[in-house]
């Protein structure tokens, strides 16, 4: 009996196997494959997860018809009938599809750990590197500012471009570099954000309070700059080459990735360079003074481990920057310079030759700005949770050549060093909800050298703060929301400033300097505090969803707005601070519908953003009404702190239709209100006092996308685009003493072409892009621009006043890949 029973055993055991499959594949999107993909076998309770390489296998399936659903975070998911037999089962390639509906667009900012768009209740928007790829920008920010509504740019020029989100700017947006805060003198207008345009492959945007997760300086929002991902092959060495040529300023950008991967080790390293003469107008003809030279390195490696991963990296940047003063004849109205430093006279100054005017060399009145950056980011696994700790350091390097008798002489010369920690502990889920406990923070060290103008004393910044986050789904609710308590502290020593008998420019001294002047007395002051956030998600359905979320910001002041006493050569411009001011503190309430169709990708999002104490600049004038005048030639400012109120929103249509792939008509509209509640400026000046600066107006975007469906003339999926960029008069400004004044409203027209060179094995090639902006050379004159502001009369013979943006710009793009 027991020879039978084992026997039978046996043969039910061999009965089973012959009954069951070995299912395996690979899963790919866009030609590449799609790690940790879910493959499961419908009915059956049997999956598997795709590996590095995008490859499965699933054992022991069952034979006969089958379905096997694939679904990936960033992908629509998919469903693939098979028909399985005994033995190894080979599904040939399975291809997502991310493209179109950003459905299940998954984002890793303004959240403790990566969700999906539609699940979070925080305003995000996303910005792909293919995005970015099929326009010519003349900077980054740029290129985020055409593919998000709501967000826009104070500019100084073609390559200084500020970001503002929702009409708040400066240190209210915290912008990263892969996930690190980029601390680079925020507070200036005149340089732009440190990081290289061509080794980004991704951007994404949070659209209000992020103080949550991030601590101070991010009331307004978040931009996330994330470095773009190479494709690595084992063994083997693969990167791009990007060319960039852009008719209207002459800009010639050049930027070389490779990478190279070795079983669990991965390297990447890029070198970027661009360089541009001024840029030129039809009403003001080549702008003298915006001519650059940037240069830009990169370089990171990366393990993987079954414990977790580990990356680290460093970063180069080395900008050259003219500085614009706007100094023109007043007859010619032709651009002049300044040769003197002492007995200068602006309206007397010589003419620059035309020579001069379109050449790469930079002139000896420039701007020089350095930063260096290394950091390591590791996510630890434990348990059913996993730890995350990045570690950072930054030098910001600042120096404004603005003496033209002794051009090797700085202005101003700052040196900021900066310490970053960011660690946070990601809990397994208890009772369905993911919590997150973390703490981030950063020490400053910010030292004036050999310059003559010290418009900020030398100063050290303590930063720290502790969050707790927290998110759960309940059937159709996605509920999320935290608390954040954080603690600041500023202080700086005696500053003194004296004479150099030598060149009679200023000079930092010692107290016991003869003649020493105490231009910062010393300082300390510590600022708190409380920040939080909740909100929900309602899934409708799969398709349609509503979000509400209510968000209190904190945001400590900065060194300028406590601590300015002197002028800053670069912008022209004498900041005054004040050291009573507090804290900033917002409560802002978002509603949001959003619909991703069949055939179309909807959403509407409304704010309403409530801030107390906002400090804001505003021109200094005396008891006459007229403009005080510290030095002479430039402007004087005074922060304000009052309370103030913003509101508007964005509207987003993107039709896909699916019966005409080849078809995408892209439609957005933005519009906010900046209301200025500070009720003694309002009595005494009505209207001119009622709305707050740098307000973007009214803005619509409208893109008619072309794509062939087959390859024509060599090229893969050629395309043809062509964009309206429209935007209003901005009749809501801050016209008090003129700061601003009134902006005329223009649009301007852009069209492109591209696409693909791929090999016989669907590989790229080669991507090409040839784009016209402001086809029809419009002369216009943005509410943002500040060049729109250096005008030194009263009145002007031709009847045009300030510098005009750019003019029509036709650019050349090609990536090569390898």
């Amino acid at each position: 009996m027991k020879i039978l029973s084992t026997t039978f055993l046996i043969l039910c055991a061999l009965r089973l196997q012959a009954q069951t499959a070995l299912v395996t594949g690979k899963v790919t999107a866009e030609g590449k494959p799609v790690p940790y993909a879910s493959v499961v076998i419908k009915g059956a309770s049997l999956g598997g997860s795709t590996d590095a390489e995008g490859k499965f296998q699933i054992k022991n399936a069952p034979e006969g018809s089958r379905v096997l659903l694939i679904s990936a975070i960033g992908y629509q998911k998919q469903e693939v009938k098979v028909d399985l037999k005994a033995g190894t089962n080979n599904i040939s390639n399975i291809v997502l599809d991310g493209e179109g509906s950003q459905l299940n667009e998954v984002t890793v900012t303004g959240s403790s750990r990566a969700v999906e768009l539609r699940r979070n209740p925080v305003s995000v928007a996303v910005m792909s590197k293919k995005m970015m790829d099929q326009n010519t920008n003349t900077n980054l920010i740029d290129a985020v500012v055409k593919g998000v509504p709501g967000v826009s740019a104070v500019t100084t020029g073609p390559n200084i471009s500020k970001p503002f989100i929702r009409g708040l700017g400066y240190n209210r947006v915290l912008t990263l570099y892969d996930g690190l805060r980029q601390e680079g003198q925020q507070w200036g207008d005149e340089h732009g954000i440190e990081i290289d345009q061509y080794g980004i492959g991704r951007a994404e945007v949070v659209k209000g309070p992020a103080s949550l997760i991030y601590g101070s300086d991010a009331v307004a929002g978040v931009i996330n700059l994330i470095p773009a991902k190479p494709e690595y092959q084992d063994g083997k060495m693969s990167g791009d080459v990007a060319l960039d040529y852009q008719g209207n300023n002459g800009l010639l950008g050049s930027s070389l990735g490779f990478s190279f991967r070795k079983t669990d080790w991965k390297y990447s390293f890029r070198a970027t360079s661009k360089q541009a003469h001024n840029y030129t107008n039809r009403i003001d003809g080549f702008v003298y003074g915006t001519a650059y030279k940037e240069y830009n390195f990169s370089a990171s490696a990366r393990v993987d481990k079954p414990w977790g991963s580990s990356k680290i990296a460093a970063t180069i940047y080395d900008n050259r920057q003219e500085i614009p003063d706007g100094s023109r004849d007043s007859l010619s109205r032709r651009f002049t310079k300044q040769v003197l430093d002492a007995g200068d006279d602006i309206t007397n100054r010589p003419i620059v030759p035309n020579s001069r005017l379109n050449n790469y060399s930079i002139a000896a009145l420039h701007q020089r700005i350095q930063h260096y950056r290394v950091y390591s980011t590791s996510e630890f696994k434990v348990k059913d949770g996993t730890i995350n700790l990045m570690l950072g350091g930054q030098q910001s390097v600042r120096r404004e050549y603005n003496h033209p008798t002794v051009t090797s002489q700085p202005g101003l010369y700052v040196v900021l060093n900066t310490l970053n920690y960011d660690l946070k502990y990601n809990l397994a889920p208890i009772h369905g909800i993911e919590s997150t406990i973390g703490s981030n923070g950063m020490y400053q060290h910010n030292s004036s050298r050999n310059g003559t103008d010290f418009p900020i004393p030398d100063h050290q910044l303590f930063d720290a703060g502790a969050y707790l986050f927290a998110k759960r789904t309940m059937g159709k609710f996605d509920v999320s929301g935290g608390v954040r308590y954080d603690n600041r502290n500023i202080s700086w020593n005696d500053f003194y400033v004296g004479t150099n008998p030598q060149t009679g420019f200023g000079q930092k001294v010692n107290a016991g300097t003869a003649g020493a002047d105490l231009q910062f007395p010393a300082f300390s002051n510590r600022y708190t505090g409380i920040s939080g956030s909740v909100g929900a998600t309602y899934n409708i359905n799969e398709r349609l969803l509503l979000k509400a979320n209510i968000s209190r910001g904190y945001r400590a002041p900065n060194i300028t707005e406590v601590g300015s006493n002197g002028l800053d050569p670069g912008a022209h411009i004498v900041y005054l601070g004040n050291r009573n001011f507090n804290p900033e503190f917002n409560l802002q309430q978002d509603v949001g519908v959003m619909a991703y169709l069949k055939d179309a990708d909807i959403s509407l999002e409304v704010f309403n953003n409530q801030i107390d104490n906002f400090i804001y600049q505003s021109r200094l004038t005396d008891a006459n009404g007229d403009p005080v005048v510290i030095v002479p030639g430039n402007l004087t400012y005074q922060y304000q702190q009052s309370a103030a109120r913003l509101y508007g929103g964005e509207l987003t249509v993107n039709l896909h239709p699916t019966k005409m792939p080849w078809l995408n008509f892209n439609n957005s509209v933005a519009l906010v209100i900046g209301l200025n509640k500070n009720q003694q400026l309002l009595d005494r000046y009505g209207d001119q006092a009622k709305y707050l600066p740098f307000i973007p107006p009214l803005h619509a975007r409208s893109e008619i996308k072309l794509t062939a469906p087959k390859r024509m003339i060599g090229l893969n999926k050629p395309f043809f685009k062509v964009e309206a960029d429209m935007y209003d008069a901005q009749t809501r400004f801050y016209a008090l003493d003129d700061t601003e004044t009134f902006a005329a409203g223009y649009t301007l027209i852009n069209m492109a072409v591209g696409g693909t060179f791929k090999n016989k094995a669907g590989k790229g090639l080669c991507d090409l892009l040839l784009q016209a902006q402001n086809m029809f050379d419009v002369a216009y004159q943005s509410n943002l621009n500040r060049l729109k502001y250096f005008e030194y009369y009263r009145a002007s013979p031709t009847g045009y006043t300030g510098i005009y943006n750019m003019g029509r710009n036709i650019g050349l793009k090609a990536i090569f890949y390898f």
